[in-house]
């Protein structure tokens, strides 16, 4: 069974294991909150929490248990997680990973020390490969999210949390199959039940939402969110009876928010989130949540995002924020229209970055072209400044 006293034994062990993340202000995310923080379990070992479950359950292990080793199944941050809890108490761990797994990811797990095994197929082959490997040699199964060692270990967040503000009002965290925010609410809850509780999932993976909604448990058919870390069909049966106990409300951001919210905490904080790691930040940035006036904590819970897709996620949020515009705008194919055009945004403030000058095609007047600009702008009220300017110049956009 989870309890309090387990948590506070899990903090006792993880000592030695994990550190103790910063909590540092975030006064930019929402000015409306009397104060923002932001909970740092993307400078964690490994770059994400998920060390601290996969710690204390292996440290919970009998010495039969430990002999044998433990497997797991996971395409990003818990295979990291468990390889290097087991390393840390010199125990073999074997991860089975998808053949599709970012090569970044795997070299990763390789580095911890655990032996990898790539198994052809998707998340579920991988899976399922692992329960095999498990039976056959008698492996300990380590799980992501629904094992209550493991939650006693994410829950040291909240006991952390607690000794870092103890004048928090609200405490806002991902949700992808529920362990994490279980451990953190059933320690705040138990320790401070005034404090809110809000959980967070991608618009495009909302299992554990629709599950408390309609009080039974329910597969997603399907999960597309860039938030790879919290897409999952479905929440596990421990964590679900934990968050639809202790959690307050749960909701949703999109793409594009996520997006945004990445891109803040880069500029604003130079740190690196995941897209599972930035949805609470999206949350409180977005007001998914009454936190008006509130001392609010946004736990960020990993930063392992790929170079690749960290591009084009902060192109996405720079659109998502005004920060950068495409225009189309026709023109008659004659000498100055571009200059014009030009010295209307020069004048105003914006930076062009890009432009692509089009002739006329079948559909069009047969003297015309169109100018493709992409601009650096300010936010959204510079943007309709420029666009007010050429339309009044007499400039058509489309």
């Amino acid at each position: 069974m989870l309890t309090l006293d387990k948590i506070y034994h899990a903090a006792f062990v993880l000592k030695n294991v994990v550190r103790e993340t910063e909590l540092i202000p975030a006064p930019k995310i929402n000015p409306k909150c009397k104060n923002v923080y932001l909970k740092t379990e993307n400078l964690q070992l490994t770059g994400s929490f998920k060390v601290r479950g996969a710690g204390y359950m292996i440290s919970q292990l009998i010495e039969e248990e430990k002999s044998r080793g433990v497997i797991a199944c996971s395409a990003g941050n818990h295979a990291q997680g468990v390889a290097l809890a087991a390393a840390k108490y010199g125990i073999p761990s074997i991860i089975c990973l998808p053949e599709g797994a970012p090569i970044s990811k795997v070299e990763a797990t390789k580095s911890y020390g655990a032996e990898v095994v790539m198994v052809k197929g998707v998340y579920d082959d991988a899976y399922n490969h692992a329960l095999k490997l498990r039976d056959e040699k008698g492996y300990t199964f380590v799980h992501p999210f629904d094992d209550e060692n493991v939650i006693a270990g994410q829950g040291t967040i909240g006991l952390e949390l607690l000794n870092q503000r103890s004048d928090l009002d609200a405490v806002v965290v991902p949700i992808g199959g529920g362990g994490l925010i279980s451990g953190i609410a059933y320690a705040i809850k138990h320790l401070n039940p005034h404090i809110k509780v809000y959980g967070v999932e991608a618009a495009g993976a909302p299992s554990m939402m629709n599950s408390v909604k309609d009080g039974k448990i329910e597969r997603l058919q399907s999960v597309s969110t860039i938030a790879d870390g919290i897409a999952v069909k479905e929440p596990g049966q421990n964590t679900f009876r934990f968050c639809s106990e202790y959690v307050d409300e749960i909701v949703t951001v999109t793409e594009d928010e996520i997006s945004s919210a990445i891109l803040a905490m880069v500029e604003q904080h130079k740190t690196i989130a995941e897209g599972a790691g930035a949805v609470a930040v999206a949350a409180v940035m977005f007001d998914k949540l009454p936190l008006e006036g509130k001392n609010v904590a946004c736990v960020v819970s990993g930063g392992n995002i790929d170079v690749t897709i960290l591009s084009r996620v902060m192109e996405r949020g720079l659109l998502k924020s005004g920060r950068r515009c495409n225009l189309c705008i026709e023109l008659m194919d004659k000498p100055g229209q571009l200059r014009d055009v030009s010295e209307i945004i020069a004048a105003l403030g914006g930076n062009v970055v890009s432009v692509h000058h089009e002739r006329a095609s079948e559909t069009t007047d047969i003297n015309g072209c169109f100018l493709r600009i992409v601009l650096e702008t300010k936010n959204y009220e510079h943007i309709e400044s420029i666009t007010a300017a050429l339309t009044e110049a007499g400039f058509h956009l489309v």
